[in-house]
């Protein structure tokens, strides 16, 4: 797996950068938008994928 790859989720809430996670490019032309538990909120938030 290349760099270029790796993509950075935010949550929508604290503006933080949570998680860090691989995108296929060629698949997915928009951004990505998972669910996920935010540590600094303490519950599940929208995370969005920042660049």
């Amino acid at each position: 797996m290349s760099q270029d790859n790796l993509t950075k989720l935010e949550c929508t809430v604290c503006h933080r950068i949570n998680y860090h996670t691989f995108k296929n490019k060629k698949k997915l032309k928009n951004r990505l938008e998972m669910k996920k538990f935010c540590t600094w909120c303490g519950k599940h938030q929208v995370h969005k994928e920042t660049k």
